[in-house]
């Protein structure tokens, strides 16, 4: 891999971690999660194996499968509160869903089969 791309990749996983950090909206964090998808994906699978493109593509899936559920936890709450602000999370199901969403991303248990194989 060219080391400007590497690098390129590793500012941007700092970035969207820096950007979900310090959000206050729904939106900027789900920004700043997928630009650490998208920054992740090329430095797992740049040993073009097999079993590297297999890992990439199960990460993507679970990443977006996780994203999707919280944005939807977001929408509900936006739904039921009236306010899109990342402190207000005042619904249960929101509440459950955006548990469920961050559990998946980090590979908790019960969502953590996809994580040794990546």
């Amino acid at each position: 891999m060219n080391p400007y791309a590497k690098l390129t990749f590793l500012t941007s996983l700092m970035l969207g971690t820096t950007i979900t950090a310090s959000s206050n909206h729904w939106v900027s964090a789900w920004a700043g999660l997928e630009i650490n998808t998208l920054a992740i994906i090329p430095l797992i699978s740049k040993s073009h194996h097999p079993r590297a493109i297999e890992a990439a593509i199960k990460y993507f899936l679970v990443q977006a499968a996780a994203s999707t559920l919280l944005l939807f936890s977001s929408m509900i709450n936006a739904w039921h509160t009236g306010q899109w602000d990342i402190t207000q999370l005042n619904h249960p199901t929101s509440s459950l869903l955006l548990t469920t969403a961050i559990a998946m991303k980090l590979g908790l248990v019960p969502f953590h089969f996809w994580f040794p194989e990546v």
